[in-house]
Protein backbone atom coordinates (compact mmCIF):
# COMPACT_ATOMS: atom_id res chain seq x y z
CA UNK A 1 0.00 0.00 0.00
CA UNK A 2 1.44 3.13 -1.01
CA UNK A 3 1.48 6.26 1.67
CA UNK A 4 -1.08 8.17 1.96
CA UNK A 5 -1.60 11.60 2.52
CA UNK A 6 -1.88 12.88 6.68
CA UNK A 7 -1.78 15.43 8.92
CA UNK A 8 -0.54 15.54 12.52
CA UNK A 9 -1.53 17.33 15.00
CA UNK A 10 -0.95 17.76 18.47
CA UNK A 11 -3.95 17.10 21.28
CA UNK A 12 -2.84 18.35 24.60
CA UNK A 13 0.32 17.78 26.33
CA UNK A 14 0.35 13.90 25.46
CA UNK A 15 -0.99 12.99 22.57
CA UNK A 16 -1.07 13.51 18.77
CA UNK A 17 -3.68 12.97 16.09
CA UNK A 18 -3.58 11.50 12.60
CA UNK A 19 -5.79 12.58 10.45
CA UNK A 20 -6.11 10.82 7.20
CA UNK A 21 -9.26 12.14 5.84
CA UNK A 22 -12.61 13.77 6.63
CA UNK A 23 -15.31 11.33 5.19
CA UNK A 24 -16.04 8.22 7.05
CA UNK A 25 -15.63 5.13 4.56
CA UNK A 26 -14.74 1.62 4.33
CA UNK A 27 -11.46 2.44 2.68
CA UNK A 28 -10.70 5.49 4.72
CA UNK A 29 -11.22 3.16 7.68
CA UNK A 30 -9.26 0.63 6.52
CA UNK A 31 -6.10 2.74 5.78
CA UNK A 32 -6.68 3.85 9.80
CA UNK A 33 -6.80 0.13 10.86
CA UNK A 34 -3.55 -0.83 8.69
CA UNK A 35 -1.52 1.70 10.08
CA UNK A 36 -2.54 1.50 13.30
CA UNK A 37 -1.24 -2.16 13.33
CA UNK A 38 1.88 -1.11 11.32
CA UNK A 39 2.58 2.13 14.13
CA UNK A 40 1.97 -0.81 16.89
CA UNK A 41 4.43 -2.73 15.98
CA UNK A 42 7.42 -0.53 15.75
CA UNK A 43 6.37 1.97 18.38
CA UNK A 44 9.17 3.53 20.61
CA UNK A 45 9.32 3.46 24.66
CA UNK A 46 6.91 6.16 25.36
CA UNK A 47 3.90 5.50 23.47
CA UNK A 48 1.59 4.68 25.41
CA UNK A 49 -1.69 4.09 23.21
CA UNK A 50 -3.56 4.25 19.87
CA UNK A 51 -7.29 4.87 19.53
CA UNK A 52 -8.91 4.03 16.05
CA UNK A 53 -11.56 6.40 14.87
CA UNK A 54 -13.38 6.56 11.84
CA UNK A 55 -10.62 7.96 10.26
CA UNK A 56 -8.03 9.24 12.27
CA UNK A 57 -5.68 7.98 14.64
CA UNK A 58 -5.07 9.16 18.00
CA UNK A 59 -1.24 7.83 19.61
CA UNK A 60 -0.59 8.71 23.61
CA UNK A 61 2.64 9.18 24.87
CA UNK A 62 4.34 9.56 28.21
CA UNK A 63 6.04 13.03 27.98
CA UNK A 64 8.33 11.86 30.66
CA UNK A 65 9.64 9.28 28.42
CA UNK A 66 8.94 10.76 24.67
CA UNK A 67 8.97 14.41 23.61
CA UNK A 68 6.15 15.86 21.25
CA UNK A 69 8.86 16.42 18.27
CA UNK A 70 10.17 12.85 18.96
CA UNK A 71 6.99 11.95 18.25
CA UNK A 72 6.17 13.88 15.60
CA UNK A 73 8.98 12.86 14.09
CA UNK A 74 8.69 9.06 14.12
CA UNK A 75 5.20 9.52 13.14
CA UNK A 76 6.02 11.21 9.56
CA UNK A 77 8.61 8.62 8.96
CA UNK A 78 7.18 5.88 9.91
CA UNK A 79 3.90 6.95 8.26
CA UNK A 80 5.95 7.47 4.87
CA UNK A 81 6.53 4.09 4.83
CA UNK A 82 4.38 1.92 1.96
CA UNK A 83 2.94 -0.73 4.12
CA UNK A 84 2.10 -4.37 2.53
CA UNK A 85 -1.39 -4.51 3.01
CA UNK A 86 -1.34 -7.94 1.43
CA UNK A 87 -0.48 -9.25 5.05
CA UNK A 88 -3.21 -7.99 6.45
CA UNK A 89 -6.16 -10.34 7.22
CA UNK A 90 -9.67 -9.17 8.75
CA UNK A 91 -11.11 -11.17 11.32
CA UNK A 92 -15.05 -11.87 10.81
CA UNK A 93 -16.92 -12.28 13.99
CA UNK A 94 -20.33 -14.52 13.22
CA UNK A 95 -23.20 -13.04 15.19
CA UNK A 96 -26.44 -14.74 16.00
CA UNK A 97 -29.57 -12.59 15.66
CA UNK A 98 -33.38 -12.79 16.54
CA UNK A 99 -34.92 -10.35 14.29
CA UNK A 100 -38.33 -8.99 14.96
CA UNK A 101 -41.11 -9.32 17.77
CA UNK A 102 -40.35 -8.21 20.94
CA UNK A 103 -36.01 -8.89 20.20
CA UNK A 104 -36.72 -5.72 17.16
CA UNK A 105 -39.35 -3.57 17.71
CA UNK A 106 -38.73 -1.48 15.41
CA UNK A 107 -38.07 -3.91 12.23
CA UNK A 108 -41.55 -3.54 11.21
CA UNK A 109 -40.92 0.27 10.87
CA UNK A 110 -37.73 0.27 8.87
CA UNK A 111 -39.37 -2.40 6.65
CA UNK A 112 -42.45 0.00 6.20
CA UNK A 113 -39.81 2.71 5.58
CA UNK A 114 -38.46 0.95 2.84
CA UNK A 115 -41.80 -0.67 0.81
CA UNK A 116 -39.81 -3.94 2.38
CA UNK A 117 -41.49 -6.86 4.20
CA UNK A 118 -39.83 -7.53 7.01
CA UNK A 119 -38.29 -10.89 5.78
CA UNK A 120 -36.70 -8.30 2.74
CA UNK A 121 -35.10 -6.31 5.90
CA UNK A 122 -33.81 -9.40 7.96
CA UNK A 123 -32.40 -10.77 4.45
CA UNK A 124 -30.51 -7.22 3.08
CA UNK A 125 -29.05 -7.18 7.09
CA UNK A 126 -27.69 -11.03 7.09
CA UNK A 127 -26.01 -10.60 3.64
CA UNK A 128 -23.44 -7.41 4.27
CA UNK A 129 -19.72 -7.66 6.13
CA UNK A 130 -19.73 -5.02 8.60
CA UNK A 131 -16.34 -3.51 9.48
CA UNK A 132 -15.87 -2.13 12.93
CA UNK A 133 -14.98 0.82 12.05
CA UNK A 134 -14.43 2.02 15.89
CA UNK A 135 -15.31 1.74 19.51
CA UNK A 136 -17.67 4.08 21.44
CA UNK A 137 -20.56 5.08 23.45
CA UNK A 138 -20.52 2.24 25.97
CA UNK A 139 -17.61 -0.50 26.94
CA UNK A 140 -17.54 -3.19 23.79
CA UNK A 141 -20.06 -1.14 21.53
CA UNK A 142 -18.94 -1.55 17.56
CA UNK A 143 -19.97 1.16 14.87
CA UNK A 144 -20.39 -1.02 11.85
CA UNK A 145 -20.35 0.19 8.65
CA UNK A 146 -20.82 -1.45 5.25
CA UNK A 147 -24.94 -1.38 5.87
CA UNK A 148 -27.11 -1.39 2.78
CA UNK A 149 -29.24 1.70 1.80
CA UNK A 150 -31.96 -0.12 0.77
CA UNK A 151 -32.54 -0.50 4.93
CA UNK A 152 -30.83 3.05 6.00
CA UNK A 153 -32.93 4.57 8.21
CA UNK A 154 -32.76 7.59 10.69
CA UNK A 155 -32.57 7.21 14.33
CA UNK A 156 -35.47 7.62 16.50
CA UNK A 157 -36.56 11.06 17.25
CA UNK A 158 -37.42 10.03 21.07
CA UNK A 159 -34.46 7.40 22.52
CA UNK A 160 -35.55 4.92 24.66
CA UNK A 161 -34.22 5.25 28.33
CA UNK A 162 -33.44 1.71 28.20
CA UNK A 163 -31.96 -0.49 25.68
CA UNK A 164 -30.71 -4.04 26.68
CA UNK A 165 -27.55 -5.42 25.92
CA UNK A 166 -27.15 -7.41 22.63
CA UNK A 167 -30.07 -5.59 21.30
CA UNK A 168 -28.93 -4.76 17.35
CA UNK A 169 -29.63 -1.75 15.82
CA UNK A 170 -29.32 0.64 12.90
CA UNK A 171 -29.15 4.78 12.22
CA UNK A 172 -28.99 5.73 9.02
CA UNK A 173 -26.21 4.20 7.16
CA UNK A 174 -24.73 2.40 9.82
CA UNK A 175 -25.71 -0.58 12.10
CA UNK A 176 -24.54 -1.82 15.77
CA UNK A 177 -24.78 -3.75 18.93
CA UNK A 178 -25.47 -2.63 22.56
CA UNK A 179 -22.72 -3.65 24.80
CA UNK A 180 -24.63 -3.14 27.83
CA UNK A 181 -28.35 -1.95 29.51
CA UNK A 182 -27.99 1.53 28.31
CA UNK A 183 -30.26 4.51 26.43
CA UNK A 184 -30.32 4.62 23.09
CA UNK A 185 -31.35 6.09 19.67
CA UNK A 186 -31.05 3.36 17.18
CA UNK A 187 -33.82 1.35 15.31
CA UNK A 188 -33.76 -1.75 16.73
CA UNK A 189 -34.61 -4.67 14.79
CA UNK A 190 -33.28 -7.83 16.82
CA UNK A 191 -30.90 -8.85 19.69
CA UNK A 192 -28.15 -11.37 20.07
CA UNK A 193 -27.14 -13.49 22.68
CA UNK A 194 -23.67 -13.30 22.35
CA UNK A 195 -21.75 -10.88 25.02
CA UNK A 196 -19.75 -7.77 23.54
CA UNK A 197 -18.52 -6.72 26.94
CA UNK A 198 -17.50 -9.38 29.34
CA UNK A 199 -15.15 -7.35 32.25
CA UNK A 200 -14.38 -10.89 33.91
CA UNK A 201 -12.30 -11.68 31.08
CA UNK A 202 -9.10 -11.21 30.40
CA UNK A 203 -10.17 -10.03 27.02
CA UNK A 204 -13.24 -7.81 27.51
CA UNK A 205 -14.27 -7.15 24.28
CA UNK A 206 -15.56 -9.37 21.94
CA UNK A 207 -14.46 -6.94 18.68
CA UNK A 208 -12.01 -4.68 18.17
CA UNK A 209 -11.77 -1.79 15.58
CA UNK A 210 -10.75 -3.60 12.02
CA UNK A 211 -12.34 -6.75 12.39
CA UNK A 212 -15.59 -7.27 10.54
CA UNK A 213 -19.16 -8.97 11.83
CA UNK A 214 -21.63 -11.07 9.64
CA UNK A 215 -24.97 -11.47 11.42
CA UNK A 216 -26.95 -14.47 10.75
CA UNK A 217 -30.56 -15.66 11.93
CA UNK A 218 -31.72 -17.59 14.35
CA UNK A 219 -34.45 -18.01 16.30
CA UNK A 220 -36.16 -17.52 20.20
CA UNK A 221 -35.84 -21.28 20.92
CA UNK A 222 -32.23 -21.69 19.72
CA UNK A 223 -30.94 -18.87 21.86
CA UNK A 224 -29.95 -21.09 24.56
CA UNK A 225 -27.55 -22.84 22.11
CA UNK A 226 -24.38 -22.57 21.90
CA UNK A 227 -23.25 -20.95 18.50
Amino acid sequence: MKPYPFELKPCGDCAVGVYFSREINPEVNHLVHINHRHLASAAPAGIIEFVPTYSSLMVHYDPMIIGCEQVHSWLTVELKMSIDVQADERKIVRIPTIYGGKYGPDLDYVADQHGLSADEVIKIHTSGIYPVYMMGFTPGYPYLGGLDPAIATPRLKNPRTLVPAGSVGIANTQTGIYSVDSPGGWQIIGWTPVRLFDPDNEQPFLLSPGCSVVFYQVFENEAGHEF
